[in-house]
């Protein structure tokens, strides 16, 4: 047999109305994932679908007057297309409960599991959460409440079909324990560990009076509890029973992504499933946080769900991906607001990644005509060929850990710090000095940075890494996660000029702030003035050295600006719309001959030029990159 095929799932979604930005986050880390691993030169398997059978699904059609099939099929329909369309989810296989394949392997089990004694017919009396489509016993249930969602639970009596969830509790267990990784992060392995502790009870596994479902082989009365259904799906989109050999590629899962609250489900239930089948267990299952609206878990019934489809018509597909995956550390709750959606896209990818796109290019294009060449005999100490490795040996320890925030964050390290190079090696000041063989070296690094970065952000971006290579004169889109390697590609680039590869973008909500006036020093009123008092203002370019914070103000920053004579403290309120990190090495206009005034205790001795209206700020920097101390006139 061949390579085993990487196989990642999602949790199939409940199509009871559209989906919002919680499952959104999940299918794109999935997503994300599997891009990374088919780089890597793997055969990936990745499967999102849809959970459509159930008693709930079944009362909502009856709400619309709708047939419960014709309701599934108009929200899988929006699931598919716009929202992962759009997205750009890359799944290999979207899986339906309702779909024949997945009947045939949900009985097939069924009758399996009764073969072997592992389903038996008896009476069910407890506790029954609809919205969960989850039964409770009696010392779960908190004062008549679901434990997991809060709503009130009903007491229902009825004939039904067991499994032996009890018979396997300590194998289970074991399995937990011998397997320390099964279970991430550690706090859903402990979590369920003392779910445990609490004894496991047979699981009711079929309900009767109900049409919409699965029925129960050989006994039409009941239908089988879509819980037990809806986890079977991974088996069926994995052929089994269908085609062996295909099966055998796929199994087990290397990776199953699920929210939080159904760890439970996807930890002790399914894998207990497996175990009875004779089948083997997951490899890992990775339960992450909740996308939290203030501290309330966001969802369709809280009436406070997010809308994805919105957010990307507002600010583009990569812009939510990138938020989606930076902001939110893998495993954690993590607090969605737009502000913070908007403040992400400017700082670290129109600012830090757009910025030294544009730079690059200008330069390039500016100082050696558009094409730059790696001078023979160079050597391979250079600052930026050894932190573009570094980096890429910590995205890949951090992919192969599941944690992408952290894989981003070491890209932003090393976008920085090819910013910083720019302001270190100061191109201009080598091209003004005839220096060609030190500029080339510069500007290919620069430019070689950049390609590499076009294949790191590949598994999460979809649409800026082909643009970042466009400019640089590469028409092929990413092949292979060996073209992260330095010099693969080549050792001459030939850059094409684009459009700005992150625009800057309008907050939300801009309020205003007494510091940011003082700070700009802006004045609405206007009057005319002759040219000798303009003469008067002197404008410079400067390069900042440092910024940082500045303690106790919301929108403050204190930046160190060398200015061609002198390194000069400026205290800027441009925080809302420019990360400190960001704005070292950025080159800015300043008015120098400003007097200095005091600013929560800082001499602040000059002020920037920024344009802005609506909300949006932007700085006034030059076209391309020239020496600090040059005069704007």
């Amino acid at each position: 047999m061949g390579q085993k095929t990487w196989y990642v799932t999602t949790p199939i979604y409940y199509p009871s109305d559209k989906l919002h930005i919680g499952h959104a986050y999940t299918t794109v880390a999935a997503d994300a994932l599997a891009r990374y691993h088919r780089l890597r030169g793997q055969s990936v398997w990745f499967v999102t679908g849809s959970d459509e059978h159930g008693q709930k699904i079944q009362k909502r059609a009856e709400e619309k007057g709708m047939d419960p099939r014709a309701f599934v099929d108009e929200i899988v329909s929006q699931i598919k297309d716009p929202l992962w369309k759009r997205l750009a989810i890359s799944y290999d296989d979207f899986i339906r409960t309702t779909e024949s394949r997945h009947h045939r392997v949900v009985q097939a089990i069924f009758r399996n599991l009764q073969a072997h004694g592992d389903i038996y017919k008896g009476t069910y009396e407890g506790w029954y959460c609809l919205p969960c489509e989850t039964f409770w016993t009696q010392t779960k249930v908190v004062q008549g409440q679901c434990p997991d969602c809060g709503r009130p639970v009903e007491r229902v009596r009825q004939e039904s079909y067991f499994f032996r969830l009890s018979a396997y509790a300590e194998r289970i267990r074991q399995h937990i324990l011998d397997h320390p990784d099964f279970i991430q992060p550690v706090s859903r392995r402990n979590e369920m560990l003392g779910f445990l502790d609490e004894g496991l009870e047979d699981l009711s596994i079929s309900r009767t009076g109900m049409q919409w479902g699965i029925e129960v082989p050989g006994d039409p009365d009941h239908v089988i509890y879509v819980w037990f259904d809806a986890l079977l799906n991974y088996l069926t989109a994995a052929s089994y029973q269908a085609d062996e050999e295909d099966f055998q590629a796929k199994w087990p899962p290397n990776l199953q992504i699920v929210g939080k609250e159904i760890v439970r489900f996807h930890t002790i239930i399914w894998p207990i499933m497996l175990m009875a089948a004779g089948l083997a267990l997951p490899d890992h299952v990775f339960g992450h946080g909740w996308l939290l609206i203030g501290d309330t878990k966001m969802s369709k019934s809280r009436g406070n769900a997010v809308d994805p489809i919105q957010l990307i018509d507002r600010y583009g597909v990569d812009a939510v991906r990138y938020y989606l995956l930076r902001e939110v550390p893998f495993g954690a709750d993590g607090s969605y607001t737009e502000d913070a959606l908007v403040l992400r896209t400017n700082v670290d990818l129109a600012n830090d990644l757009g910025n030294l796109l544009n730079r690059t290019v200008a330069m390039v294009e500016r100082f050696v005509d558009g094409r730059v060449k790696l001078p023979p005999g160079v050597g391979g100490d250079r600052t930026l060929p050894i932190a573009v490795a570094n980096t890429v040996k910590a995205v890949e320890d951090k992919m192969d850990a599941f944690n992408l925030s952290d894989a981003l964050v070491a890209l932003g390290g090393l976008v920085r710090q090819a910013n910083r190079e720019i302001e270190l090696s100061q191109p201009w000041a080598l091209a003004k000095n005839k220096q060609s063989t030190a500029l080339h070296v510069v500007l290919y690094d620069l430019t070689e940075t950049l390609r590499v970065l076009s294949v790191l952000l590949s598994p999460f971006l979809v649409e800026a890494p082909g643009r970042m290579r466009a400019q640089l004169g590469i028409l092929e889109p990413v092949h292979s996660w060996n073209e992260t390697a330095w010099g693969s590609f080549g050792d001459e680039f030939h850059v094409e000029p684009g459009p700005a590869l992150f625009p800057r973008i309008d907050p939300p909500e801009n309020v205003a702030s007494e510091e940011v006036a003082a700070t700009m020093q802006a004045d609405e009123k206007t009057q005319e003035i002759d040219v000798d008092l303009f003469q008067q203002v002197e404008l410079g370019v400067g390069t900042v050295q440092s910024a940082e914070v500045v303690e106790g103000a919301d929108r403050l920053l204190r930046l160190s600006v060398n200015d061609g004579e002198r390194v000069r403290t400026i205290v800027s309120g441009i925080r809302a719309h420019y990360g400190a990190d960001s704005m070292v090495g950025k080159q800015v206009v300043l008015v120098k001959n400003l007097k200095p005034v005091k600013i929560r205790g800082i001499v602040s001795e000059g002020m920037l030029l920024a344009a802005s209206k609506d909300g949006v700020l932007t700085l006034v920097v030059p076209d391309t990159p020239i020496e600090p101390g040059a005069r704007v006139k």
